[in-house]
């Protein structure tokens, strides 16, 4: 009996699941989302995605996969490794008939030479094996096809990883709930500090136009993976290394974060 409570606790500290909760309780894709996904997938422009076959790879409650099909992506299939994440995602897609949202891992994506875009956001850097998980993504692209993942960089970051970090290897160990109420606690001085203080910094200039609601998402999902990696530019070029791709290219995001693009060969 032991053993089944230690097993369901330890499967709720899973990243999947701690990520369902999260996506879960904030839900909501707002007009905000779309400066960011923007960012996050420059050189791509809007018009990139018209007609285009598109896959989110790690969709979350939706957020990405909203503005491809709003820039009238020809189908968008969207999935992630948690159920309650699944289901958020496909309440906020549910208008688009064109788009696919399903349960899977990103390890055990079973598709080959499909899609003309695919895309992970905020994925790769919190897996355990990031290579198998791009190189599924590989596989799952067209000939000339495009690859891109956002992730996390360390430069711009080392305050993170210096500070943040060790507290996130406690919190990672606690129950969500726990963690959201740490992160509403935090999020009171941080809220304040964006919007009471001049802000120069790209990334804290724009957290400071964000609601509360969003600063507290934000601070709760610093604090619950288990995994979170920051990794130099050098780091981040090598994990599209020997992956099948050419015109390998790397961008800047805010100073703090990287956007990786390939071509498939």
């Amino acid at each position: 009996m032991k053993k089944n409570k230690l097993s369901k606790f330890q499967k709720n500290l899973d990243s999947q699941n701690r990520f369902g909760y999260e996506w879960d309780k904030f839900d909501k894709i707002i007009p905000e989302y779309e400066i960011q996904f923007l960012k996050w997938i420059y050189p791509l422009k809007k018009n990139d995605f018209k007609n285009k076959s598109v896959l989110d790879a790690g969709c979350g409650m939706g957020r990405n996969s909203y503005w491809p099909l709003i820039y009238k992506a020809k189908e968008v299939f969207a999935f992630d490794y948690d159920k309650r994440t699944v289901a958020a995602a496909q309440k906020n897609l549910s208008k688009f008939k064109n788009s696919k949202i399903f349960y899977d891992s990103i390890y055990n994506l079973n598709f080959e030479n499909k899609f003309d875009i695919v895309f992970s956001i905020g994925v790769i850097h919190h897996l355990e094996n990031p290579h198998k998980a791009i190189q599924k993504l590989v596989d799952s692209v067209k000939k000339n096809g495009v690859v891109l993942i956002w992730i996390y960089g360390y430069e711009g970051n080392e305050w993170i990883v210096r500070y943040i970090n060790p507290i996130r290897k406690i919190t990672s160990k606690l129950s969500p709930w726990i963690i959201n109420l740490i992160a509403h606690i935090l999020s009171i001085p941080l809220y304040t500090y964006l919007k009471f203080f001049p802000q120069n910094k790209p990334y804290l200039k724009q957290l400071s136009k964000f609601k509360f609601w969003h600063i507290h998402s934000i601070t709760f999902d610093q604090l619950l993976p288990k995994i979170a990696n920051y990794w130099k530019k050098e780091e981040a070029l090598k994990l599209f290394e020997n992956k099948g791709l050419k015109n390998i290219k790397i961008y800047a995001v805010n100073n703090n974060s990287w956007t990786i693009m390939g071509n498939k060969k």
